[in-house]
């Protein structure tokens, strides 16, 4: 999960799903309260312990340290890559996020007016944020707690990269450079923001997709289709789509339907498991 979230395309929660371990992940979420703190004030240490006990602490830690890991070995092979092959990178995440995007797409079920005005819609808010002048956002510990409210989050979405919607917020590079130095202020901005996002909007996000399922895959769709503009620029800015840009995109598309493949393999192992 480490690895997958910290390039842009590639889903951590996809690949928790195919570890076999995403709904437990999701049921550890789910029970962490903001409430169990008040055990602590109130002095009740055995609430607090239950609280905690239902979260799999064992669990989360242990994932926690894996992703900690991966990231530190990931972002220093990243940053190396985006200097020395700039376009080269930037087309493979081009390569993931266009084929995340069709594997969203795939998952809505409707194709009436309304799905195509969501897609549409998100089309047209991911193109206008390619109008933000690169370095319109700063990278204060204010901007970092936001960008890890929002990128944490989207564990929960299907499909969605959080490391892409750094990007997009600006932060990429900057949090790489961060993880690879171990920038305490920085690494615990984002992991707060990301605490924070999780713990508001957690709840609020499982609700739209059970509800909403097919205009929020729409919407999602759009999104990631109309903010690829920003890596599009990027990779012209770099020189253009060079045969090694263009080989790195492809690139991504097939790393995109291996992980796909892989996921319908469990699937249909855990459907198997059942019957």
């Amino acid at each position: 999960m480490g690895a997958s979230d910290i390039i842009p395309g590639v889903s951590g929660g996809t690949m928790a799903f195919i570890t076999g371990i995403y709904g437990r992940l999701i049921n550890a979420i789910a029970a962490v309260r903001p409430g169990s703190l008040l055990h602590i004030l109130r002095g009740d240490l055995e609430a607090f312990k239950k609280d905690l006990y239902e979260t799999d602490p064992l669990f989360l830690i242990t994932l926690l340290a894996g992703i900690g890991a991966a990231a530190l070995l990931m972002s220093r092979m990243i940053l190396h890559i985006l200097e020395g092959y700039p376009a080269e990178a930037f087309g493979l995440f081009l390569g993931l996020i266009f084929a995340s995007s069709v594997l969203i797409a795939a998952q809505v079920k409707s194709r009436n007016a309304p799905a195509i005005l969501f897609v549409g819609g998100g089309f047209l808010i991911g193109y206008l944020i390619g109008d933000i002048p690169t370095g319109s956002f700063d990278h204060s510990l204010l901007m970092i707690f936001i960008t890890g409210m929002v990128a944490l989050c989207a564990m929960i979405l299907p499909g969605i990269s959080g490391a892409y919607l750094t990007l997009i917020l600006g932060q990429y590079e900057y949090l790489l450079q961060a993880i690879r130095d171990v920038s305490l202020p920085e690494i615990i901005s984002f992991i707060a923001g990301g605490v924070v996002g999780i713990l508001l909007f957690s709840r609020l996000l499982r609700y739209l997709l059970d509800r909403y399922t097919a205009a929020v895959l729409a919407f999602l769709t759009g999104l990631m289709l109309g903010s690829t503009r920003i890596l599009i620029e990027r990779i012209g800015e770099a020189g253009g789509f060079s045969p090694g840009a263009v080989a790195a995109c492809m690139t991504g598309v097939l790393l995109i339907a291996g992980v796909e493949y892989l996921r319908q393999e469990k699937k249909e192992a855990i459907l198997k498991k059942r019957d």
